[in-house]
């Protein structure tokens, strides 16, 4: 879409893109949901975008409410079946649906690229929170899901990371959500 592959690991289409920035990701929402809009394929009124942090947590966990959506696996023994990092990913991403899938059927969420979302970083208040809202101002954005140059302890459904939004690094990605909203 957007005519460049900015990734450090290339070689295979399948691999998640890495080496993009906060701003990046949104720029390519943006441009996505003009070009699914002119082609008529999204309806007036949907836009692509960054999920929340809230809706990525939400789609990771897959109704789970253990450490990870396969469960709790305190000494994290079973992740190399769910997700790549530092133990097992050889250094390099990997194409995505290699590893179990949660619940949910979705692939990719604990591991191989940590992913940005729409939300600013702060601190949470704690306590148990129903859809809870990012702060609507900061510096930082949050990244989800751990990269695949970390421990497993960094992937887990909860962990979050504070970046800069113009932060590129090759262990963070993004996906896109197509939602009800203003362009």
């Amino acid at each position: 879409m957007t005519g460049t592959n900015p990734s450090v690991h290339t070689g295979n289409l399948s691999r998640p893109v890495e080496q993009v920035s906060w701003y990046d990701a949104s720029n390519y929402c943006r441009l996505l949901t003009q070009q699914e809009f002119a082609a008529r394929r999204i309806p007036a009124g949907c836009v692509f975008r960054l999920p929340t942090e809230a809706e990525w947590e939400y789609a990771c966990r897959a109704g789970t409410t253990t450490r990870c959506y396969y469960g709790d696996d305190p000494g994290y023994t079973n992740f190399t079946d769910y997700g790549w990092c530092d133990t097992n990913s050889g250094g390099i991403t990997h194409p995505v649906g290699q590893k179990l899938p949660n619940p949910w059927g979705l692939y990719d969420l604990h591991g191989n690229v940590a992913e940005w979302v729409q939300d600013f970083y702060a601190l949470h208040p704690g306590g148990i929170a129903l859809d809870p809202q990012g702060p609507a101002t900061g510096s930082d954005r949050v990244s989800k899901g751990g990269p695949w140059l970390r421990p497993a302890s960094y992937c887990r459904s909860a962990f979050r990371i504070d970046l800069p939004p113009g932060a590129v690094l090759d262990g963070a990605g993004f996906r896109v959500v197509l939602a009800p909203g203003q362009p």
